[in-house]
């Protein structure tokens, strides 16, 4: 299987309720997403110039949504509006809701199964597998 792997990079802010440490508290990171992308044709054949997919096309596509949501951001959970509407109220900013604790392990499984099925419908491309570092020593991989 060939895959064809972009690189975005995004700053965030999160927090964890409940956490045993000082990750309950709002902090930020700058997160690494490496996206793999293979062609969804039994085969996994290439387009006719031999690729999986433009890697521009990956930024626009991927990027570009990135940008919108997540890049300069606040990542909460639902359970967290009480903060997301203090910033909301105080910066302007549309807060970022996962249903779940905005864990490194919970945001990439919201992208690979909630945002890039949609994001990748009118495409060739399908993805199976991502990671997401949330610091240069610790990340999470994804494969489905």
């Amino acid at each position: 299987m060939i895959n064809a792997i972009r690189k975005i990079e995004f700053d965030s802010a999160h927090r964890i309720i409940n956490h045993e440490s000082k990750c309950k508290m709002l902090h930020g990171h700058r997160y690494v997403l490496e996206v793999y992308l293979n062609a969804k044709n039994q085969d996994n054949q290439l387009d006719k110039l031999g690729r999986v997919i433009d890697f521009g096309e990956m930024k626009t596509i991927i990027g570009g949504w990135v940008d919108k949501f997540l890049d300069h951001n606040t990542i909460l959970s639902d359970e967290d509006k009480v903060l997301g509407n203090n910033i909301k109220n105080t910066t302007g900013q549309d807060i970022y809701y996962l249903k779940y604790p905005p864990t490194a392990e919970n945001i990439a499984l919201h992208l690979l199964q909630e945002i890039l099925p949609d994001l990748l419908a009118k495409t060739e491309v399908e993805c199976k597998k991502l990671r997401l570092y949330e610091t240069p020593n610790c990340w999470v991989e994804v494969v489905l």
